[in-house]
């Protein structure tokens, strides 16, 4: 299989997934600027939404959207433990959770990345985001990762997510409970592994 990636992009999120679930993965490294891929090629042609993750199967097929993605990935390992059984409550809360960071935190950094984006704008985004990071810091309060003692792919995407902060300048200093978590999840196995292959850079999309 072949993951289209960007570095210090949302596409950090799935390289994580797999290499926690030990599933090898080829990566092509995409120009998002130019939608060009490394190897030379239209990114278009691969995903014609034109922005990362995209997983492209040993059947040629690809498929898109990380929450999607890493679900994908870590029921081809289920032993992993990193998605619940599908058609248990547990399944479904974690898929609340992946559509919560998806939906609440992942798009509303997008404003924050372009120089033209008016300050009121983006004063109004860093205060929701502020909001809705409160609600995750509340939750790991008592526990090391979102849903208890087990890494899982919502841990993956928080933490790829939450990397943004430091880019935008969004404070997050009084959360104390959220910057153990990305402190724990930073210094994983596959995390840093995942890291080094991305050469992962300051940046996202």
């Amino acid at each position: 299989m072949k993951l289209y990636y960007s570095p210090g992009a949302c596409s950090l999120s799935p390289n994580i997934v797999a290499r926690e679930a030990g599933i090898p993965l080829d990566l092509v490294k995409v120009d998002l600027g130019a939608k060009k891929i490394d190897a030379d090629g239209d990114f278009f042609a691969i995903n014609a939404k034109g922005y990362v993750p995209a997983l492209q199967l040993d059947d040629g097929s690809v498929l898109t959207e990380g929450p999607a993605i890493v679900q994908y990935l870590a029921d081809s390992k289920p032993e992993s433990g990193l998605v619940p059984r599908t058609g248990t409550l547990e399944r479904y809360r974690q898929q609340e959770m992946l559509g919560y960071i998806s939906t609440e935190l992942h798009k509303s950094y997008s404003p924050l990345f372009y120089p033209t984006t008016p300050a009121a704008t983006v004063e109004e985004r860093k205060a929701y985001l502020k909001k809705r990071y409160k609600l995750i810091d509340e939750r790991l309060a008592d526990r090391p990762y979102l849903f208890g003692d087990t890494f899982t792919a919502a841990d993956a995407y928080l933490f790829t997510i939450t990397n943004w902060a430091s880019h935008v300048k969004l404070d997050l200093s009084e959360y104390a409970n959220l910057a153990a978590f990305q402190k724990r999840v930073s210094q994983r196995p596959a995390v840093q592994e995942a890291m080094r292959a991305e050469k992962q850079e300051k940046k996202a999309a």
